[in-house]
């Protein structure tokens, strides 16, 4: 008996051994890889056809075949696609450093315009690929598909990914473009997830006025809900570092509580079943703007660069993590039969996105265009090709989608499920790799001046001490100076008054940041800090500034 038990036992810990030792082997792979992304990013930094998303894909790629080929395709469970990885791990660190980063002069300005492409513009793209794909498939022998199936494609393809027109776009030579490009894609993902959690919170089979008025309620209350909290989580952070003062004795400290808030407010969206995107979007703009100036000197130094790099390695990550479940050999599997079929629907979710992107982008930008009476202000043709052409890619959240609603535990059993799979595999991998391509040459013909492309990333440069003084809203008459002397007190320009109603709907941008700016600079920032709202303290980082103008 007590034989028996001993060898029970020892199996059982070397099979634990075993598989300590496989994750070993895992992490150890996808650190190399990471390292060897970056290094092989940066040498091919010049090149006119590279990026890094591209370059980590392929090597993602190249590392599944050799991993197929040395286990004899028995390894697929090593490159398991895990939505929970992604969204709880990988997702936060990218969306909250685009907050924390972003121009928010040019993206306020351009906030309207950025709602009806992210918001309206997803809604538009969804409907035409949900019909599109529900007509079509139904003639095609595909397996059984429901009607929450064809709602949820509508929603995974509506997902863009502009990482690749972002890293070549540069926000300090083209800024309206960036800002519209970036913006849409932020409201976008997060329209796209809260369409699918929708989607899948209610029942399809019975429709009518009062479910469509439901889902419209529900999506209006995601969206509102989950913007209100991300705010109040980073106006939290504000007032406790600009109370307690944690840097006088350790700045370690303030970084920890910055990270922590940053990533609380993406659980708390969780938690309530919101938009874990939007909330730590706008999370990051509020901490950028309160939290951001209350600490010291170092640690603004720190935050900036720690989120940018937490940013940077979860993107190279992610695009390794696509790349290698792309092999998975048990999915494939059940496409053998029929490649064919795989590679039609791919083809038709391929042109069906084409279409609805089309079918928004240039619709819209007449009607802003038409709006905006300063030339400069307008979106000219090449760009809203940019605009059309960047949000062609899909990436990762469409990936996480698919597998969260064609597969259990990461495991496909159902034909018509994995040929949804492969497809969507397909399309990430074909519109990342051609369209990614082709994104600089395309950029370099259609904005030909050299200085409205670069090949960093988006996350080396995006952020500066000036782009985080900037207030929220910020009108267009304003220079840089005035908004840094403004909040110091000295050598403002005032803001001007609408005197008019005219005036207020002729530049109801101007009028919005003068009342803002008067709520922003009487109660707001006296209470949750900014920039020039600090009081003097021993060790706070008034007395820092103060001391580095002094020598």
């Amino acid at each position: 008996m007590w034989s028996q038990l001993s060898s029970l036992f020892y199996g059982k810990m070397d099979i634990l051994s075993t598989s300590d030792h496989a994750s070993v082997v895992s992490m150890n792979l996808f650190v190399a890889l990471l390292c060897g992304c970056i290094v092989i990013g940066h040498l091919l930094e010049e090149n006119r056809w590279m990026n890094e998303s591209i370059t980590a894909l392929l090597i993602g790629l190249s590392t599944g075949v050799v991993i197929l080929l040395i286990s004899g395709g028995k390894s697929s469970h090593l490159l398991v696609f895990s939505e929970d990885l992604f969204f709880i791990y990988l997702l936060p660190p990218i969306i909250f450093n685009a907050g924390f980063q972003v121009k928010k002069k040019q993206f306020f300005r351009n906030f309207i315009t950025i709602i009806m492409f992210g918001a309206l513009g997803t809604l538009v793209s969804f409907s035409i690929i949900s019909l599109g794909a529900m007509t079509i498939f139904k003639k095609m022998d595909i397996g059984s598909l429901e009607l929450g199936d064809y709602l949820a494609i509508g929603a995974i393809f509506a997902a863009t990914d502009s990482v690749c027109t972002l890293q070549v776009l540069n926000q300090d030579e083209t800024p309206p473009l960036y800002s519209l490009v970036f913006g849409e894609g932020v409201v976008n993902d997060a329209t796209s997830v809260v369409l699918f959690n929708a989607i899948q919170n209610f029942d399809l089979t019975h429709i009518d006025h009062r479910i469509a008025l439901q889902f419209s309620g529900n999506f209006l209350y995601l969206f509102f809900a989950s913007t209100l909290l991300g705010a109040m989580t980073g106006l939290l952070s504000a007032y406790v570092i600009k109370k307690l003062y944690f840097g006088r004795h350790s700045t370690d400290r303030e970084v920890a509580l910055m990270m922590l808030m940053a990533y609380l407010s993406y659980m708390l969206a969780e938690l309530f079943y919101l938009s874990g995107i939007l909330t730590v979007f706008f999370c990051g703009i509020v901490m950028s703007h309160y939290t951001w100036h209350n600490v010291t000197e170092s640690s603004r130094v720190t935050t900036k660069h720690a989120f940018a790099t937490l940013s940077f390695v979860a993107e190279i990550f992610l695009f390794l993590y696509v790349g290698m479940d792309a092999l998975d050999i048990e999915k494939w599997r059940f496409v053998n039969d029929s490649p064919g079929i795989s590679v039609a629907v791919s083809s038709i979710l391929l042109g069906l996105l084409m279409v609805g992107r089309a079918a928004f982008v240039f619709p819209l930008s007449f009607l802003m265009n038409f709006s905006k009476k300063s030339h400069g202000e307008k979106v000219t043709f090449n760009q809203q090709i940019v605009i059309w052409w960047a949000g062609l890619m899909r990436g990762a959240v469409s990936m996480a989608l698919a597998y969260n609603q064609f597969t259990m535990s990461g495991h496909t059993q159902l034909r018509g499920n994995a040929i949804m799979i492969t497809s969507t595999i397909t399309v990430v991998l074909f519109s990342t790799m051609v369209f990614g391509l082709l994104t600089k040459p395309l950029i370099l013909f259609l904005l030909p001046h050299p200085k409205h492309f670069t090949s960093a990333s988006t996350v080396s440069d995006l952020g500066s001490p000036r782009s985080l003084s900037l207030p929220l809203l910020e009108g267009g008459l304003d220079s840089e100076v005035d908004v840094g002397n403004h909040d110091e007190g000295t050598n403002s320009r005032p803001i001007a008054r609408p005197s008019s109603l005219r005036m207020l709907l002729n530049a109801p941008t101007h009028t919005v940041h003068y009342y803002w700016r008067k709520f922003d600079d009487s109660f707001m920032r006296p209470m949750f800090g900014g920039r020039g709202f600090v009081p003097y303290v021993p060790g706070s980082p008034i007395e820092q500034t103060t001391n580095n103008s002094i020598d």
